[in-house]
């Protein structure tokens, strides 16, 4: 699970720029939360990452929600890339 401050441009960088696939969306209004589950096969298949957004909450302290995240991708400079051509930072 990882907390995000904005769901729609996390969906859209998950999805866009490391290609994975929307899988699923759910808002639970009355708990004040939105998640969606991005992945790049379905859920019994492989690993999917769970995109959470605490209403009103747009902006986390590096490392409070997560220590990281690791995936596997053929080309890392290509990929690298293609992150900075859509604005994303690689450090």
């Amino acid at each position: 699970m990882l907390r995000v401050g904005n769901l729609e441009r996390s969906v859209k960088f998950y999805t866009e720029v490391l290609g994975m696939k929307l899988l699923r969306t759910t808002d639970r209004p009355e708990q004040k939360y939105s998640l969606a589950f991005v992945g790049y096969d379905t859920e019994d298949r492989s690993a999917v990452l769970e995109l959470t957004y605490n209403y009103g909450v747009e902006k986390y302290d590096l490392g409070a929600g997560y220590g990281h995240v690791a995936l596997e991708v053929d080309d890392a400079a290509k990929t690298c890339e293609a992150v900075r051509s859509r604005g994303g930072k690689v450090t």
